[in-house]
């Protein structure tokens, strides 16, 4: 070596990668020097060790004030971790020289505010040289370059080419570039003083202009001169090929880290072993794909980079080739293919001796004895609460949340039974500062949740807030958080006076109780604060309703139904006979003229659900809400509330003639003028409605009433009030034919009875059962 080498890089390309492995293996440098935050060279050892598995980052947080984070990721195919691990390989020194994470993350805020447009130096190139897309371009005078070839010249000629870009834009509109650079020229000085011209520097290739002009020593002093500081901390944390791509939000990210890692990873022919791999992903989605397809593919993917004039099909070459062979025209393949293999759903390792706080090593125990593995796809999680494990799943689940870690979100479970949960759980990247933020509150993840509990319990302010803490804790197990919870939530029942809040706030209480029962959690003093809301809410709530506005009413609506729900859940031995008060306070609500109708209709409704009154009744509550008296609005909200949203009430009018009679009779009799103010209500209630209901609701209108037998039973709608034997009979020769009769015994195929011979009842029934 003359002199240091510079190698400039484009951060995660796998082309460049190879080119920095084979230019430090010709130079041999005694000292790798790596863009990134010095603190990290005490964390590079680690590196070697078979644990850690890429993609990996360096996480820089600091320490009074965690969510301020930094990262630098790094993949198998990243220039900088192949230049780590070659230096460890070979013993050289390697050492970070970039910019401190304790000035960087201190002048996070001001960079950010930098305004101006910024330059893409890729993309400039690309359409200098013709193209329109900066990856094609990178892929062919990259990617596509022969392995055999000078290493140092892609770097010399790139390297001119920047230097072209940073006379014309300077800078770029990256300010905080400028005092970067100035410390990398230091440490680079320092370098070669202490190992002579034995050094090579891997970084961007936007910086090596400005490590290879010449700068005064006291200018770059100057640069760096007050720059404020904070006290941080860093390690190493797992990474996804998502959180690489350029669509998650990351600066330097790329297209497709999936695609790149497979160029770096495939010892030959990438192109069919790409195939193979798409061609893999599609059978296990079920898809009819051969080995000829693969074939077919390759070919077609040669062909389009010949005819584009390309040295070597591109991931735009595969990607028309699987199109056109694999997924016959379709792009709805293609999305799958995109998410799981060009993105890819990689999740990095760690080991276990890189630097963490207390918190995420005893979540860390906590995930391996409950053999809950974080992984970067999206998967579903059934847990049964009656087993051990899953019940210790949910726990540490429920106390991530509480803590605000967002690895699981609670689905919509399968079972209507209380002892099931499901969940779908994601690992990300992000996850690691959040982790750090919680470790505030505690050094395990119980005392973690148990002390953020209590505080939030003391901050809160509203009443339906306490109430849903309270169920949190219950479902995250918090023995100790629980009186205090408890206490707050007395204390501001006892305050709170407004209705609203109080229905608010009991649903919660109430799935808190019935999930005690379930998890065997005690729940004691809850049962008394739950009755004496539910009292207060049956005195409070009729005067609540009366002179509401359509808004405060579709509100109180939701209430109600919340209400309603909560008492069904409140057994009657701890309610003392709640659910009769209940019944009487809603049917005050149904027989108040002064209620909103929306609240009179699903009143109602609710009564006639639980069988407090019948259907004779529901229909006389529904003729006096449509009397030609009631205005049209009123009308239309009454119906919205007996009938609408999700309660079934779709199914009612489909089994009810008489209800639905009633609806289309008032329906037809409303005036033109008032029908178009009332039509936007009617569209959302029966739009709620699913397909099939909304069409035999249709077909029923359509055909008209049913009409009445003699015997005054109803006639089903579409059908004849009577029998009709000979139309009947016309059906006996196939069933004849279905029970293997050939009717032999009788020309007609019939005895005296009009059956078919040898068939009676007893042998009908035993044919129809076979």
């Amino acid at each position: 070596m003359t002199g240091p080498l510079l190698l400039g890089v484009r951060h995660h390309g796998p082309g460049s990668a190879r080119a920095v492995r084979a230019a430090l293996e010709a130079a041999r440098p005694r000292a790798v020097l790596i863009e990134g935050p010095p603190e990290g060279d005490a964390l590079v050892a680690l590196a070697a060790d078979e644990a850690m598995r890429p993609p990996v980052a360096l996480l820089a947080t600091v320490v009074d004030d965690p969510a301020r984070a930094a990262f630098w990721p790094m993949a198998e195919f990243s220039p900088e971790w192949v230049a780590i691990r070659w230096g460890l390989e070979r013993g050289a020194q390697v050492r970070f020289i970039d910019l401190p994470a304790a000035h960087s993350l201190a002048v996070e805020k001001e960079s950010a505010e930098e305004g101006g447009a910024r330059v893409d130096p890729l993309g400039t190139l690309a359409e200098a040289a013709g193209y329109d897309d900066p990856e094609r371009w990178w892929e062919d005078v990259v990617e596509h370059r022969d392995a055999a070839a000078d290493p140092r010249a892609p770097f010399a000629a790139l390297g001119e080419a920047m230097a072209v870009l940073r006379e014309t834009y300077g800078d770029g509109g990256h300010g905080i570039d400028l005092v970067r650079e100035a410390y990398m020229r230091q440490q680079l000085r320092a370098s070669i003083r202490e190992f002579g011209d034995q050094v090579a520097v891997v970084c961007g290739a936007w910086h090596v202009p400005a490590l290879a002009g010449k700068f005064t020593v006291a200018a770059d002093r100057a640069l760096l001169k007050g720059l404020p500081k904070v006290k941080a901390e860093l390690t190493w944390v797992p990474w996804t090929h998502r959180r690489l791509a350029r669509r998650s939000g990351y600066g330097a990210g790329i297209d497709s880290p999936g695609w790149y890692g497979h160029l770096f990873s495939a010892p030959d022919r990438p192109i069919e072993r790409w195939m193979t791999k798409v061609a893999g992903l599609l059978r296990a989605e079920d898809r009819q794909v051969s080995s000829a397809h693969v074939i077919e593919a390759v070919r077609l993917a040669g062909t389009l980079a010949a005819l584009r004039g390309r040295p070597l099909p591109g991931l735009a070459e595969t990607t028309d080739a699987v199109r056109a062979v694999m997924c016959e025209g379709s792009d709805v393949p293609l999305g799958l293919i995109r998410d799981r293999l060009i993105v890819g759903e990689v999740l990095g390792e760690v080991p276990d001796a890189a630097p963490a706080v207390p918190l995420q090593r005893d979540l860390a125990r906590a995930q391996r004895s409950l053999r809950l593995k974080p992984e970067a796809l999206e998967r579903e999680l059934e847990l049964d609460l009656r087993k051990d494990t899953d019940a210790g799943r949910s726990r540490l689940l429920h106390r991530l949340r509480l803590l605000g870690i967002g690895w699981g979100e609670q689905t919509q479970a399968r079972s209507t039974g209380t002892f099931r949960e499901n969940w779908g759980l994601r690992w990300e990247p992000e996850l690691s500062v959040r982790v750090a933020e919680a470790g505030v509150w505690g050094t395990t993840v119980l005392a973690a949740a148990t002390a953020k509990a209590g505080s939030e319990a003391a901050a809160a302010t509203a009443l339906g807030e306490i109430t849903s803490l309270a169920e949190r804790c219950l479902l995250a197990e918090l023995p100790d958080a629980l009186p205090v919870v408890m206490r707050a939530l007395a204390d501001r029942a006892a305050l709170d006076t407004d209705v609203a809040h109080l229905a608010q706030a009991l649903p919660a209480l109430a799935r808190t109780l019935r999930y005690g029962d379930v998890r065997g959690t005690t729940t004691a003093g809850l049962t008394e604060v739950a009755a004496g809301l539910a009292e207060r809410i049956c005195v409070g709530l009729p005067p609540a309703c009366a002179a509401l506005d359509a808004d405060g009413a579709a509100e109180m609506r939701t209430h109600l139904d919340g209400v309603h729900t909560a008492i069904g859940l409140l057994a009657d031995a701890e309610a003392g006979g709640l659910r009769e008060r209940w019944s009487a306070v809603l049917g005050r609500l149904a027989s108040r003229d002064t209620v909103p109708g929306i609240i009179r209709g699903r009143a109602v409704r609710l009564l006639l659900d639980d069988g407090r009154i019948e259907n004779e009744d529901a229909a006389r509550h529904m003729n006096l809400a449509l009397s030609p008296g009631t205005p049209p609005a009123d009308a239309a909200a009454w119906i919205e509330g007996f009938v609408g949203g999700a309660s079934g009430g779709g199914m009612l009018l489909v089994h009810d003639e008489r209800l639905l009679g009633l609806v289309d009779g008032w329906l037809t009799s409303v005036a033109p003028d008032a029908f178009t103010d009332v039509l936007p209500l009617l569209r959302r209630t029966f739009a709620a409605y699913e397909a099939g209901v909304r069409r035999t609701l249709g077909e029923l209108v359509r055909r008209g009433p049913a009409v009445r037998s003699g015997s005054g039973d109803a006639a089903v709608p579409g059908f004849g009030s009577g029998l009709d034997a000979a139309r009947a009979d016309a059906v006996l020769p196939l069933i004849a034919l279905l029970l293997g009769r050939d009717g032999s015994s009788d020309p007609d195929g019939m005895d005296s009875l009009g059956r078919p011979d040898g068939l009676d009842d007893s042998n009908c029934l035993a044919g129809v059962g076979d």
